[in-house]
């Protein structure tokens, strides 16, 4: 690991090429799509911009290395690290019992969690750093518990974590009650008689006796409609509510799932494929507007003129999970809101930065919205979708 400006006093066969290396392999082991490609393209752009200014390097490799904004933050803690001493960081500053320690004010800043655990795969995979440079990290690093897992932000979990979290979303059961509809089925032991079918029972018979056929009113599940945020703020949130979507799905009959940022984009039938990795492959695929701007009022004003009757007319509840932050005026987000309310059933707001105990309603946006919802919750961890699976229950066995 050397600095920029031992970099710039290399020769070209120095040792460029294979930090370079080492630094898309740290960017990969974090979770950026990093690949050989970019490297060689990272090294080509080096020998045009130069090596002279710190800032030209780092901004040539950032502009190589990332392909969105909401990737820029690991990043700059990526590059802070490895080109500077990320010895003196890990083993001093991240390690589990000092990162609790951390006083108010330091100027550096705590590394994220993925971040730290790269660099325990990168050091502990490198046969060439001396037994006594090698840096010993502790194993919670890469491991939790089930219960301590329940607790910990999707934005600060390792793939390790986030893996797991995925696989606790698939094994949950989301079966909603059944409520009874107006319309009916044939049932032996129901309260009412059948008319119609005692008469055509009696036909069958030739007349001579009528036996009575009954019916009960069908029983069903309400519709859910979920209306997820894609912005760049609010990726990582949105991929694991996605993963609980899809589990929804599949205990579910009628749960249908919109996307929106810059525009709403119908994702139901991308949801029902049976694997959970397939499933969000396509609607990552579908979604043109994912990690870009948000306009929440636009988008639920078109929800609410070509989705509105055909989706809410049986009592559907309705999940919208955004942070609120929009950019456009709040007045006519407020209408929307307001419409979409007194559409559905119930309306449930799931907002992240409810996971911040010092919240307030400040923004524009949040405060046209929070007058038209019926539940506030956060989404931030697993605990927090399991008290909204309870909630949903609730919501739907409500009259």
């Amino acid at each position: 690991m050397v600095t920029t400006d031992e970099l710039a006093r290399q020769a070209p066969g120095g040792t460029l090429a294979e930090n370079v290396m080492h630094f898309a392999r740290l960017l990969r082991g974090a979770g950026l799509p990093v690949g050989p490609d970019r490297v060689i393209d990272a090294l080509d752009a080096l020998q045009i911009a130069g090596l002279e200014r710190r800032d030209d390097f780092y901004w040539t490799l950032a502009s190589v290395f990332l392909g969105r904004r909401d990737q820029f933050d690991l990043y700059d803690e990526a590059f802070r690290v490895f080109w500077r001493d990320p010895r003196h960081a890990a083993r001093v500053r991240h390690l589990p019992e000092v990162r609790g320690r951390i006083p108010r004010g330091s100027r550096e800043p705590e590394l994220s969690a993925r971040l730290v655990q790269a660099l325990t795969a990168q050091y502990r995979a490198s046969p060439a750093a001396p037994a006594a440079e090698r840096i010993e990290f502790d194993a919670t690093l890469t491991f939790s518990a089930h219960e301590s897992l329940r607790t910990i932000d999707f934005e600060s979990m390792t793939n390790e974590e986030l893996a797991a979290a995925r696989a606790a979303v698939a094994q949950m059961r989301l079966r909603l009650p059944e409520l009874p509809t107006r319309r009916h089925v044939r049932d032996p032991r129901g309260a009412r008689v059948d008319p119609r079918a005692s008469l055509q029972a009696s036909l069958r018979g030739g007349g001579a006796t009528m036996p009575l056929a009954r019916r009960s009113l069908r029983r069903r599940a309400l519709p859910v409609v979920a209306l997820v945020d894609v912005s760049g703020s609010m990726s990582r949130y949105t991929r694991m509510f996605l993963h609980f979507l899809h589990a929804m799905a599949r205990d579910c009959d009628r749960v249908s799932a919109f996307t929106f940022g810059t525009r709403l984009t119908n994702v139901t039938r991308q949801l029902r494929h049976r694997d959970a990795d397939a499933a969000l492959a396509r609607v990552a695929r579908a979604v043109g507007d994912w990690s870009g701007g948000t306009r929440i009022g636009a988008c639920l004003g078109e929800f609410n003129r070509k989705w509105s009757r055909r989706l809410l007319s049986q009592g559907a509840v309705v999940l919208l999970i955004s942070d609120g932050l929009d950019r456009e005026a709040a007045d006519d987000l407020a209408r929307q809101m307001e419409r979409l309310h007194k559409s559905c059933r119930r309306l449930i707001w799931l907002n992240p930065l409810l996971r911040y105990p010092e919240f307030e309603a400040k923004p524009a946006g949040i405060r046209a919205m929070l007058p038209h919802v019926d539940a506030f919750l956060p989404v931030h961890n697993l605990q927090s979708l399991a008290e909204l699976a309870e909630t949903l229950k609730e919501a739907t066995a409500w009259r």
